[in-house]
């Protein structure tokens, strides 16, 4: 799946999960159940995720809904792998947005 956020400092729950296509609370479960999703939040207790964030949801989002892992193999994997599944992971994210670009162009033709 490919996420197509604009590039920013910080992004408002409802735009995460709106980009992923989920619920805000499956975006705050998640952040409860994972330590890699800190969210920084305002005075008023809104969460602002960081491109950091994002990452890591994407990250997320691949094993749990794409490749139907549990949360508890997520987890494992996210602590053992993660070095070797960012990399492929990016990759992966790297020749979606190609093909996307790819995609628009053919449609501009």
């Amino acid at each position: 799946m490919y996420i197509e956020l604009p590039e920013k400092r910080y992004y408002a729950i409802g735009e995460v999960a709106k980009a992923f296509d989920v619920n805000t609370s499956l975006i705050r479960f998640w952040e409860k159940e994972f330590d890699a999703l800190k969210p920084k939040k305002n005075a008023k207790g809104n969460r602002k995720f960081t491109p950091e964030d994002i990452k890591n949801l994407k990250l997320i989002y691949h094993l749990v809904k794409e490749r139907g892992f549990t949360l508890e193999g997520a987890k494992i994997h996210l602590k053992e792998e993660k070095k070797k599944t960012l990399t492929n992971f990016d990759i992966i994210n790297k020749l979606e947005a190609i093909k996307a670009e790819l995609i628009k162009v053919k449609e501009a033709l």
